[in-house]
């Protein structure tokens, strides 16, 4: 059975964000992930890893000005300086937190420039930041993030991911699978898991509609959790979802290991 992680961006968030580490222990959780570490010491981030025992997973490499609604800036033709600056900031927390990979955020499309000049941006881009994660013996992360949620953000399906890794050409480049992004743009998610796995290197899931705990929704998590035991599946997944009440009373969808 894969093993889930507690994503602290979105789960235990009635609580200050350093207080949500020892929350999710006491919830049975043993890894934890979240998007972005940069806000906090490194050192800060450690103590509570440690003091929990708990695993850092994932964390996402920076994303531009995020508050300024940037949801990444790796397909930008005009920002690869700031990228190449924010991969070296991310392998400084990933080494520090013991984090094995970092997810990149391909961003939304720049207003006025070309989708192959897009394409080619994010492509260069990613290949920098195999490079440096690898030499730090890091694997890189790709999401396709639905644009429902995220009007034109560039990389919003697995097939086009697949393809986008096909042409880096590195052998530490994986797909991070959302299943409930995955939903909304394509469906398919039994074939496409079983197609695509051996490409997968992390998962998340919510479900739809609403983004909520697994059980909320359309998306048969039973039948689904099978599925990927079945293939093999031994990662983690992260729990990426808004509960509908506090997360404490929405975790009784946790299978049974």
């Amino acid at each position: 059975m894969p093993k889930f992680a507690a994503n602290l961006t979105l789960l235990f968030n009635e609580q200050a964000f350093l207080d949500r580490f020892a929350a999710a222990a006491d919830a049975g959780f043993e890894g934890v992930e979240y998007l972005f570490p940069y806000a906090w010491p490194a050192a800060q981030l450690v103590e509570a890893l440690q003091t929990n025992a708990l695993v850092q997973v994932l964390h996402n490499l920076p994303p531009g000005d995020w508050d300024a609604g940037e949801r990444g800036i790796a397909c930008h033709p005009d920002r690869v300086g700031e990228f190449q600056d924010g991969v070296g900031r991310g392998i400084d927390y990933a080494r520090a937190l013991g984090c094995p990979q970092l997810n990149c955020l391909a961003g939304i499309r720049p207003e006025g420039v070309d989708p192959e000049r897009a394409l080619a941006t994010f492509v260069d881009n990613l290949r920098f930041a195999a490079s440096a994660l690898k030499a730090a013996g890091l694997r890189l992360l790709i999401e396709p993030i639905n644009t429902f949620d995220i009007p034109g953000f560039f990389l919003n399906r697995t097939e086009q991911a697949a393809q986008i890794a096909a042409a880096v050409g590195v052998d530490n480049l994986f797909i991070q699978y959302d299943i409930y992004h995955a939903q909304r743009m394509e469906g398919e998610l039994a074939n496409t898991l079983s197609r695509y796995l051996p490409m997968i290197g992390h998962m998340q899931l919510a479900d739809t509609p609403g983004r909520h705990e697994p059980g909320t929704g359309e998306i048969n998590f039973p039948f689904l959790f099978r599925h990927i035991d079945a293939l093999g599946y031994t990662g983690w997944i992260g729990c990426e979802y808004k509960p509908i009440a506090d997360t404490l009373s929405g975790l009784g969808w946790r299978p049974a290991e």
